[in-house]
């Protein structure tokens, strides 16, 4: 599924909170450079924690990765700090969106692109940005905390796309948008990747719509990996399509998960 080396790559990562929690349990996963992965999983699964203990971000909520790796390229990083980890080419976007709300749109993508020095790049991409979402050269000049939802799911995004990340990590940009905006945002993030070349993990509950952007997947319970395959292979599996998916016959609810999951189907 992924070259020798992947970029990115856990193996066997525990992660606990509080000394006492512990949320991730031995989760191992790839991301192959180029592609988008997609991580699902019903809330509680452990998610954003796994993007968090990528991102650095662990230590502000006082978690901690107490065991396996993480490697970009190779190369380790579950010790570094978040801004290192931003130096390296890996930029998080948020759950609930997290732009700078008191901010212009201009002042929010300038943020973004803190780190860098290139003057001309950083124009070119701010009007690489206004491409992709239009809207927000509309609104250039206009408060952050005013936008709409969808439109700050584009800011969040565009302020990722200026720091010229190598890996996006995404985390729920469906949350909380109608369908319609919801279609529209994937569609970009999926050109984003085939145009940009930017690698990315897409945290999400929405399975329909990640899993026909992405190229493989990865289904999460309880701080593990259960199901792993391509896209098309989960989508024809019969457990993905009755829990995750709205395919299977009649309605379960995701309190049956645990006695579903003792019948080891997903190991099957």
């Amino acid at each position: 599924m992924a070259p020798a080396v992947p970029m990115l790559r856990l193996a066997n990562v525990e992660v606990v909170y509080d000394d006492v929690i512990l949320v991730l349990k031995g989760l191992s996963l790839e991301v192959p450079k180029g592609q988008i992965v997609a991580l699902l999983g019903s809330n509680g699964a452990g998610k954003s924690t796994t993007l968090k203990a990528i991102s650095g971000l662990l230590r502000a909520e006082e978690g901690e990765v107490t065991d396996g790796a993480i490697e970009l390229d190779g190369e380790r990083i579950e010790s570094l700090d978040p801004e290192q980890i931003v130096r390296r080419g890996i930029f998080q976007v948020m759950e609930g969106r997290r732009v700078f709300e008191d901010l212009t749109v201009d002042e929010n993508l300038t943020m973004g692109g803190y780190t860098r020095r290139d003057v001309a790049g950083l124009r070119r991409d701010r009007e690489l940005c206004f491409d992709y979402f239009p809207r927000l050269r509309e609104r250039r000049r206009q408060i952050a905390g005013y936008l709409s939802g969808g439109e700050q799911q584009m800011l969040a995004i565009s302020r990722a796309l200026m720091a010229r990340p190598r890996l996006i990590l995404l985390d729920e940009p469906s949350l909380g948008l109608a369908p319609l905006l919801v279609q529209e945002i994937f569609r970009i993030i999926a050109k984003i990747n085939q145009e940009e070349k930017t690698t990315m993990l897409l945290v999400e509950q929405n399975a329909n719509v990640a899993l026909s952007i992405a190229q493989f997947g990865y289904i999460m319970e309880s701080g593990r990996i259960v199901l792993d395959g391509d896209t098309e292979k989960l989508k024809s599996n019969e457990d993905v399509r009755e829990f995750y998916l709205g395919g299977g016959e009649g309605k379960k609810s995701y309190k049956a998960v645990k006695s579903y999951r003792r019948r080891k189907r997903w190991l099957s």
